[in-house]
C-alpha cells in the first residue's frame, strides 16, 4: 500500500531529509541495480570500423605480421568494457583481456586504493591481440564506440578520476594512431551533435599496468546480474 503523505507540520523535515538522502540513494540504486537501457541504433556489425584510419587498418590486417600486441584503455568501471571486448572480439583476434589499474603515481595499488581517488590510477582494460586478425586502430575506435567520452572523470553514476576516459599508447606508433582515431571519431560522431571528446591520451609503458584482484576478472560473465554502468553500450 502506498504510504500517506506527511502532515503539513512535517513537510519541511520530510523534504530536507529526502533531498539530503537523494544523492546517496541514487548512487546506491545505480551502482547495484542494472539500469534499463533503450537498445542502441547500431549501424551494421558493431566491430566494423567507421573511421578512415581504422578502416584502412582493418583492410591490411591479413598482411600484418609480428608478435602479439597490446591495447590499454580506460572508460569507467572496468567490468563492462571487459565483457564487451570479450563478447565482440573473442573470435576476431582477441587473445586475452585483463582489467587493472594504470596512469597513477603509486606502486602496486589495490582496488581500495584506486577507489579513494588519491593514487591517480584509472580502472582500465588491457587487451592482448593478434594483429593479423584485428588492428590496434579498430580496438581504439571500439573504446569510443562503447562509452561516453564527453564526460570528464565520470561515466554514469561513477564519478572520480579513476573513472576517466583515457587511452594509454605504449609506443609512438600507437600514440599516432590514437590521435588520428580520436580526431576522426570527434568529426564523424560528436561534432555533428555539438559535443567534445575529453578523453586523455596518456603514453605509458605496458608494464605500468597493474592487474586487478582476481575477483574483478571476467566479473560480469561470472556475475550476470552484477553492476553494469549505464553508459557502457554500443553508440554506433
Amino acid at each position: 500500500m502506498r504510504p500517506s503523505p506527511p502532515t503539513p507540520r512535517h513537510n519541511i523535515a520530510f523534504w530536507t531529509l529526502s533531498l539530503a538522502a537523494f544523492p546517496i540513494s541514487y548512487y546506491m540504486f545505480t551502482r547495484f541495480f542494472r539500469p534499463s537501457l533503450k537498445p542502441a541504433k547500431v549501424l551494421g556489425n558493431p566491430t566494423t570500423p567507421t573511421t578512415a584510419t581504422a578502416l584502412a587498418a582493418s583492410a591490411s590486417t591479413m598482411s600484418s605480421a609480428g608478435d602479439h600486441q597490446v591495447f590499454t584503455g580506460a572508460n569507467g568501471c572496468f567490468w563492462g568494457p571487459a565483457q564487451m571486448y570479450t563478447k565482440h572480439f573473442k573470435n576476431k583476434g582477441l587473445i586475452s583481456q585483463k582489467v587493472g589499474y594504470i596512469g597513477g603515481h603509486t606502486a602496486n595499488p589495490t582496488y581500495r586504493d584506486v577507489c579513494s581517488g588519491r593514487t591517480g590510477h584509472a580502472e582500465a582494460i588491457q587487451v592482448t591481440f593478434d594483429p593479423s586478425k584485428v588492428s590496434y586502430a579498430e580496438l581504439v575506435e571500439f573504446l569510443y564506440r562503447t562509452h561516453d567520452p564527453t564526460t570528464k572523470d565520470r561515466q554514469g553514476a561513477d564519478v572520480g578520476s579513476q573513472y576517466r576516459s583515457a587511452i594509454f599508447p605504449h609506443n609512438d606508433e600507437q600514440k599516432e594512431i590514437v590521435e588520428r582515431i580520436t580526431k576522426e571519431v570527434q568529426e564523424k560522431h560528436f561534432t555533428p551533435n555539438g559535443r567534445k571528446i575529453v578523453t586523455t591520451i596518456e603514453p605509458a609503458k605496458q608494464e605500468d599496468f597493474v592487474e586487478a584482484e582476481e575477483y574483478h576478472q571476467d566479473y560480469l560473465d561470472l556475475n550476470p546480474s552484477g553492476y553494469h554502468c549505464s553508459t557502457h553500450r554500443l553508440y554506433w
